[in-house]
């Protein structure tokens, strides 16, 4: 068994991450910035207990993550932390930069100086995201060239390409192109969060409507769950990479409602439903969807949960929240 150190451990892939490290019989351990006993208190990192010792350091204080990392001394290095919202990307570009892209640079010039020691390697596993190859729309795989569209997006390609660089120079250390993911605990502030609890509510009765930007844009959605076994994987392999990792199918923002309404039995989802002009991000792709045949071919990796369940089960747990059954 090995010995793994998680950043972004509270986020949403951080704790799935760690279950399913912990399920695997490994030695792991978390960083997180805020106050370890909160973190400790979120309920799926509470269940874990002291099989995950968790480790305090902000990602903007590179000498501080890496006195956690020679202090741990893994055998792998997940980096999933970070600012995650674009929309913030654009109040705070620098924060996000400094949160997103110069925490990977510092670490990965740590791991090369280490192996320069002759030290024993970290894996080092980024995850990068879709959103660094959104100008370009359509369809993207591995060849497909960085082209951000807004500061988040940016962050994130500098990042992965500092993974591509320091990979030629020996450092073991792949990543992992995320296209959009998605569970029961992916915060509101997202728009699938949001649309499941808008739904939720208005079948409880405590909301009459839901507004949103613009329905028509399409997306490759999939079970965040997946999307972290697939880091898992990618660590255990013996050649480093970047793998996209995607379900391959499309589906617009009006399908996650139709199957949101679906789920609690309202099907003329339409009157409670609004398009608001100032939530439209003028910048985002129409389409944007990965393939992940190399994931597939070399490791083995395959979906398990659809669109529909995924939403579903995000309904489920929002109903739940509320005291109803769906």
């Amino acid at each position: 068994m090995g010995t793994a150190l998680v950043t972004g451990v509270t986020g949403q892939d951080g704790g799935y991450l760690v279950e399913q490290l912990v399920a695997a019989g490994h030695e792991v351990h978390g960083v997180c910035r805020g106050e370890l006993s909160r973190a400790g208190e979120l309920p799926h990192l509470a269940a874990v207990g002291s099989r995950l010792r968790l480790h305090r350091a902000d990602l903007r204080d590179v000498t501080a993550l890496v006195r956690v990392i020679d202090d741990v001394a893994p055998d792998w290095l997940f980096n999933l932390g970070g600012l995650s919202s674009v929309a913030a990307s654009w109040t705070d570009p620098m924060t996000t930069f400094d949160t997103n892209a110069r925490p990977v640079i510092g670490v990965l010039e740590y791991l090369r100086g280490r192996q320069n020691r002759g030290e024993r390697p970290i894996r080092f596993i980024q995850a990068s995201s879709g959103e660094s190859f959104a100008g370009g729309g359509g369809t993207i795989d591995e060849t497909t060239p960085v082209s951000p569209v807004n500061p988040y997006g940016a962050a994130k390609a500098l990042g992965h390409q500092m993974v591509g660089m320091y990979r030629t120079q020996g450092v073991h250390c792949s990543s992992l192109i995320l296209l959009n993911h998605e569970s029961p605990r992916r915060p509101h502030r997202f728009v699938t969060r949001r649309i499941t609890a808008g739904v939720a509510a208005i079948a409880a009765g405590r909301a009459g409507d839901l507004t949103l930007g613009n329905l028509d844009v399409c997306r490759d959605w999939g079970w965040a769950p997946d999307y972290t076994r697939a880091m898992l994987l990618a660590a255990e392999a013996d050649e480093p990479r970047d793998y996209v990792v995607a379900t391959g199918e499309a589906h617009s923002l009006t399908d996650l409602v139709a199957a949101a309404f679906a789920r609690v039995g309202i099907d003329d989802w339409e009157r409670y439903v609004s398009s608001d002009a100032a939530l439209l991000r003028p910048t985002d792709s129409a389409v944007l969807t990965g393939d992940a045949t190399r994931l597939r071919e070399l490791l083995g990796w395959a979906p398990t949960v659809g669109f529909r369940e995924m939403v579903e089960a995000m309904v489920d747990t929002d109903v739940a929240e509320l005291g109803g059954v769906a």
